[in-house]
């Protein structure tokens, strides 16, 4: 089975979707791996690297996507490139379908197969295949140290001869993967954690990384079978917001991670919130691509309101490329390698299977994916 990894094409995208210790067990597997030239170049791996590996390298990207029974990347393909594949290709990559429809019909115009990433599902078995929980993890390490570095004081207690230094309040909100590593991170430098989640299920892990968890009466909350939390109701996401004004006013740095699958981002620091900050303070909004949980913050710009910055994330995992993509390719090779025939050395595409089953958007000319055909109407 051929197996084609084209260079990414998307603006500022830092990572790459196969590093070569990876590459090494596609091999092993029986696969043909196909790598294109430069492939490795944003995290400065050289083709040579890939080589050694046992991958062929190609300079006509055309010819490889034409060829190629799989085709795997990072980013989703741009419109030329999915009429480019050959009917029946099995492609994997993030593809933002809840947004991004249109693309869904056109693969499956193509007959392509699409497994989404996004939409692998949040189950102990497809946990090593989850990048969105990979990247996030990587994302909430790299929140604070954006939020630090722009702050005017520093993070940790500091006694000294002149006098005792207190250490920086932080306030985060969501207690995802993201939101838990922040926590994490945020502990590790010495400052003072303070947490809130919609899902009550998670206290007992902010507390277990040495944060202290907000709580707030919200009524019936909780989380999807996905892990994902719930929707709130207008006057669940009101009462919130007031009671997180107060700790918010009382932070040196927030950070928002609360996403909704498929959804926009609910808005959970508005404008009078920031104005009750103390100038100085920062704000890293990780919904920032989604619609954004902060008033008047933009994807990838830095913003100031009445002395506050407020920071808009855009691939944060980017910030540290060689480990996202060093995570990101382990993801791919832990879905390919669950599903693959070593008999056969070829990719199954079990439909009868619950990851496949959730991730795979389209098959055979249609959208199979019973949320997104939804969505498509």
């Amino acid at each position: 089975m051929d197996l084609f990894f084209p260079k990414e094409v998307k603006a500022g995208e830092s990572r790459v979707s196969l590093v070569p210790t990876v590459a090494s067990k596609f091999v092993a597997l029986g696969a043909g791996v196909t790598v294109e030239s430069g492939l490795g170049a944003a995290v400065k791996i050289a083709d040579s690297e890939y080589e050694k590996a046992g991958c062929t390298i190609t300079a006509d990207r055309k010819a490889a996507l034409a060829k190629a029974d799989m085709v795997l990347r990072l980013s989703a393909p741009p419109d030329d490139e999915i009429s480019a594949t050959k009917k029946g290709c099995i492609h994997i990559s993030y593809l933002d379908p809840f947004f991004h429809i249109d693309r869904v019909k056109k693969l499956a115009e193509a007959g392509t197969s699409a497994i989404c990433m996004e939409m692998i599902p949040r189950t102990t078995i497809a946990q090593k295949m989850d990048a969105l929980s990979s990247q996030a993890n990587l994302a909430g390490y790299v929140a604070v140290l954006q939020a630090v570095n722009r702050l005017d004081k520093i993070a940790p207690m500091m006694m000294t001869p002149a006098g005792t230094l207190s250490p920086a309040k932080v306030f985060i909100i969501g207690a995802g993967v993201a939101g838990l590593q922040a926590i994490a991170t945020a502990k590790r430098l010495g400052a003072r954690v303070e947490a809130f989640d919609t899902r009550p299920v998670v206290e007992e892990q902010v507390q277990s990384l040495g944060a202290k968890f907000l709580k707030i009466d919200l009524g019936e909350t909780g989380q999807t079978d996905g892990g994902y939390a719930k929707e709130l109701t207008p006057e669940q996401l009101e009462l919130q917001q007031q009671a997180m004004a107060k700790a918010c006013s009382q932070a040196d740095i927030v950070i928002t991670t609360a996403q909704l699958f498929g959804c926009k981002a609910p808005v959970l620091v508005k404008r009078d919130v920031i104005d009750g900050m103390n100038p100085g303070s920062v704000i890293v909004d990780m919904a920032a691509e989604t619609g954004g949980n902060v008033e008047g913050s933009k994807p990838g710009e830095e913003v100031e309101q009445n002395g506050v910055i407020i920071i808009g994330a855009r691939n944060f995992a980017g910030c540290v490329p060689l480990d996202a993509s060093q995570m990101y390719a382990s993801n791919l090779f832990n879905l390919i390698d669950h599903f693959w025939d070593k008999e056969e050395k070829t990719f199954k595409l079990n439909r009868d299977d619950e990851i496949i089953t959730g991730s795979l958007l389209t098959y055979d000319g249609a959208i199979v994916n019973e949320t997104i055909k939804q969505k498509a109407g």
